[in-house]
């Protein structure tokens, strides 16, 4: 007798499970050369489309031997969300058929191709509405070779009964056989023929296996369905206080809870059961009849699990507190040079997110117990999408790019989202898994190194966190889902029906929730906790709200106590974990909810990206909205950029719509790079912290529209070593560490005039007093600069000293020109010794001089000014014959300071020289 179980076999090569159930095949054992037709059931599985009166279409394509998993997909008809899929044909109400025909011919795969499946869902037009699996999962038809099989269409594997409810036993075979029927290994029915049907009622809960078996001849076939009996939670008292999600108790246990009331059970599927149910790992609840939890013992120690929670026997979710996740569907796209040693993902077990739970994880070793975060004032914030900062976009080459940030002279790094998202590639405002780290990035280990490196060289870590909104993947949602109508049902505890604010994305959290409060605060304190992290960046904060506003922007953006009260509550229970901890947020509601808020310790980011962009063009634009004095806040607590991840990139604007006039071109490609230089000057040297955009200190030009906005930009590492770039970082650099090193740059004793072209900034401190001038215009302009005092001051980048006798006297400046002044000599890094504007250099010899200069430029001179330390003219010539070298007599000028002011084609320089 020979016994085969091929249907077990080839689920176990496929990797998934097919749902006879949700789709029934004619012929029921179909192979490639059978004309095949699917009915679809839409009362079963997740009965998303059940009732639905609109047309159905079929998303579907094949599996075959080429395929990489049982996952991807091969020869996918029609495209998502348009009507160009095949057309359902209903029969009757919540029943459709699809007549294939020809595989090969239907799908167009060529006959080389051996088809293993179909895979198949079910959607409504625009894919809103979808019929699957019960568990979310798509539907797959096996397809068989010539041969004898049997199969158990009813009831599917591990699937939950109550006790007392009839369970129908159905089987086939693909011809007439001897037919029985084992439960638990008792026989319960034998029959001829090709099918088999019998009526079964479980004496009691528990374990149950139904096997079938069919013998034609010497061929014995035969196929095995688990299936659980339950009779109700055990109610028990949770035996330790403790957080929600994973703890471990011992080397070989741990402790699981699970938040989510309203539900009939909870049964944990994963590695430790060979991921069938089990009425041993059935969770009981607590008496509160919303918290579920299970011990889980005699685990090895040295390694690696994966779980699942299944509620309510159709519901699949790794703990929403994970802190690391296995994706079935984009883990296989990590390289191993990111993420080397991962959890491997065994074909057949899980499809989704399941819980990472590392028995040999080791405590890492900080060193950063001496690390103190920088002042919130003085904080110049770099922030980066790694996936585009690093062609490896990994935390281990942005270890090894710590050397080039510290030397820009940030102290503070800001990580767009790094918390588990959906997909690989993304900028994170997706979020699937708070508490988890994305492993696109690398592992937890290269997170933490990564972390306590920055610590040691002063920098600050802050992290970009999604508390708005979650997606569809997310386990919050998931568990109370309306899949009918695609969103979140009206039990949710954590997320509302219907989105509060005209700006969501996503689903909207509930933030008036006991649980989503509890959800947060966990998620908050344990980034502090387990990654050292520095403060939180809040995207959308201006959401946290249950106010609803749909349809009336103006009206969520102003003062909502609600709102307030949130958010402060939140402020309390990070510092409440670490009391210097940055409350980041990006808001932009009215000034009286930020003023308030502000005044309370909160910071903000400052958008003032559309004025900035418009003056470093050449045209009108205002910095006053960056001072906080402007806004009447107490404290610098505004953290104003010109650049972010969501704005259009300086240097393209430049390049693309700079202002002209005459031979002066902001269009000019190094005349572009010198306007970021002027607007950082100035811009930093405003009281209170700033963000540099990533590249933003090399003149990165790709629009932010380039390969779609979110889409992945080209990574410019070589702009590094274009000099003219590098320069634009060197006085970036020069400028943060003026702010981080001197105090005249922190606090409220200053004034400023930044509404105009020629913008000035006068800070005061009693150790050192600073004057920031920047002319915005693309033509010279005068300005009375307002010097705090009479006598010597210093230009920081020329190295020129100037004796002001009168403070209100004019100065000059050239179309594009900055100087810092202050009275008392410090000496930036940068080369001196020249004056640059727009690419231009002029050298001048002798210096001191008694009689005659010799002036000379890499351009053509065509004429030249001489002016005295209050910037008055006193001598200048136009040249009939333009001249890259000037000899200028100056022996009538009296003993003093001067500087000579040159000309060329296309471009105007300042020079010092003394008599």
């Amino acid at each position: 007798m020979k016994w085969s179980i091929i249907t077990s076999f080839f689920l176990i090569v496929i990797g998934v499970k097919s749902n006879a159930q949700v789709v029934l095949p004619d012929p029921t054992f179909p192979s490639s050369q059978d004309n095949i037709t699917l009915t679809f059931d839409a009362t079963l599985g997740n009965t998303g489309l059940q009732g639905f009166q609109g047309s159905v279409y079929a998303h579907t394509g094949l599996i075959t031997d080429q395929s990489t998993s049982g996952t991807d997909w091969k020869y996918v008809q029609g495209t998502w969300g348009t009507n160009n899929a095949p057309l359902m044909t209903k029969i009757s109400e919540n029943k459709y058929t699809l007549n294939i025909g020809d595989i090969y011919a239907f799908y167009g795969a060529p006959k080389t191709e051996k088809i293993l499946q179909i895979a198949i869902l079910f959607r409504s037009e625009n894919g809103e509405t979808t019929g699957r699996n019960a568990d979310g999962s798509d539907i797959f038809v096996n397809l068989y070779d010539d041969g004898f099989y049997t199969q158990l269409a009813s009831p599917t594997s591990n699937t939950i009964y109550e006790l007392g409810n009839n369970i129908e036993l159905k089987g086939f075979a693909s011809s007439s056989a001897t037919m029985k029927l084992f439960v638990n290994g008792t026989k319960v029915k034998e029959e001829i023929g090709d099918s088999i049907v019998y009526a079964y009622q479980p004496p009691t809960d528990g374990d149950y296996e139904v096997i079938l078996t069919a013998q034609n001849g010497s061929d014995l076939v035969h196929d095995t369905v688990n299936f659980i009996v339950f009779n109700g939670p055990e109610k028990s008292d949770l035996p330790i206080s403790t957080k929600l999600g994973i703890v471990k108790v011992s080397p070989t246990s741990v402790f699981l809870s699970l938040f989510a009331p309203n539900k009939k059970h909870v049964h944990v599927i994963g590695d430790f059961n060979q991921w069938n149910l089990k009425s041993d790992y059935s969770m009981k609840l607590d008496s509160d009849n919303s918290t579920w939890w299970i011990y889980i013992n005699d685990l090895d120690p040295t390694r690696k699990y994966a779980f699942q929670y299944l509620v309510d026997g159709e519901i699949k979710i790794a703990d929403p507190y994970s802190e690391l996740v296995a994706d079935s569907w984009n883990d296989k796209y990590i390289s191993a040079d990111v993420y080397p040693n991962p959890y491997l993902i065994k074909p057949g077990t899980f499809t989704g997110y399941a819980t990472i739970l590392d028995m040999a994880k080791k405590e890492y070793d900080w060193k950063d117990g001496s690390f103190k975060a920088p002042d919130e004032h003085k904080l110049i914030i770099y922030e980066l999408l790694v996936r585009d900062f690093l062609e490896d976009h990994s935390y281990t080459s942005l270890y090894d790019t710590l050397d080039y940030l510290t030397n820009l002279g940030i102290n503070a790094i800001e990580l767009m989202p790094v918390n588990e998202f959906e997909g690989n590639e993304s900028w994170g405002y997706n979020p699937s898994y708070h508490g988890a780290l994305d492993k696109y990035y690398g592992t937890p280990n290269d997170f933490k190194k990564l972390v306590d490196a920055c610590h040691e060289r002063g920098i600050a870590v802050i992290l970009d966190v999604v508390f708005n909104h979650g997606f569809s993947q997310n386990p919050l949602c998931q568990l109370y889902w309306d899949s009918k109508n695609n969103k979140p049902d009206a039990t949710n505890p954590f997320v509302n029906v219907n989105a509060k604010h005209d700006f969501n994305v996503g689903y909207d959290f509930n933030h008036e929730s006991p649980a989503f409060k509890a959800y947060m605060k966990q998620n908050l304190e344990y980034w502090i906790n387990e990654y050292h992290i520095d403060g939180y960046r809040f995207d959308l904060s201006k959401g946290f709200t249950q106010n609803n506003t749909l349809g009336d922007v103006s009206a969520w953006g102003r003062y909502d106590l609600s709102r307030v009260n949130n958010i402060k509550r939140i402020f309390n229970e990070v510092r409440a974990v670490n009391p210097d901890s940055y409350i980041i947020l990006e808001h932009f509601a009215d000034n009286a909810e930020e003023k308030d808020l502000a005044n309370y310790g909160c910071m903000f980011w400052g958008n003032i990206s559309h004025d900035a962009m418009e003056s470093s063009m050449g045209y009108n634009g205002s910095f006053n909205w960056a001072n906080h004095q402007s806004r009447g806040w107490n404290n610098p607590k505004l953290i104003a950029y010109a650049q972010s991840h969501d704005e259009e990139r300086m240097m393209y604007k430049n390049l693309e719509f700079g202002n002209v006039s005459g031979s002066y071109s902001v269009k000019d490609f190094n005349t572009a790079l010198d306007r970021l230089e002027l607007t950082w000057v100035v811009f930093n040297s405003i009281p209170g912290p700033k963000l540099i955009w990533q590249f933003g200190e090399l003149g990165y030009d790709y629009s932010i529209d380039y390969n779609g906005r979110v889409g992945n930009k080209p990574i410019k590492w070589d702009y590094n070593t274009a000099s003219n770039r590098k320069d634009v970082y060197t006085v970036f650099s020069e400028v943060n560490k003026l702010k981080t090193n001197y105090p005249a740059f922190d606090g409220n004793d200053f004034s400023s005039d930044l509404s105009d072209k020629v913008k000035r900034i006068q800070l005061n401190h009693t150790d050192q007093n600073f004057l920031v001038l920047g002319n915005f215009d693309v033509v010279n302009q005068s300005v009375v600069p307002n010097f705090k005092h009479t006598g010597v001051w210093y230009e920081y980048f020329s190295g020129d000293s100037m004796d002001v006798q009168d403070v209100a006297s004019e100065l000059n400046l050239s179309a594009g020109e900055y100087q810092i002044w202050t009275d008392k000599k410090i000496q930036a890094d940068k080369e001196i010794g020249r004056v640059k504007s727009p690419s231009l250099i002029i050298d001048i010899y002798p210096n001191p001089v008694e009689e005659n200069i010799n002036v000379s430029s890499n351009e053509l001179i065509s004429s030249y000014e001489i002016m005295d330390s209050q910037g008055k003219i006193i001598d200048e010539l136009s040249l009939n014959i333009p001249s890259s070298e000037v000899n200028v007599n100056v022996n009538n000028l009296p003993k003093g300071i001067y500087f000579i002011r040159i000309t060329t084609g296309s471009k105007i320089g300042l020079a010092k020289f003394i008599r």
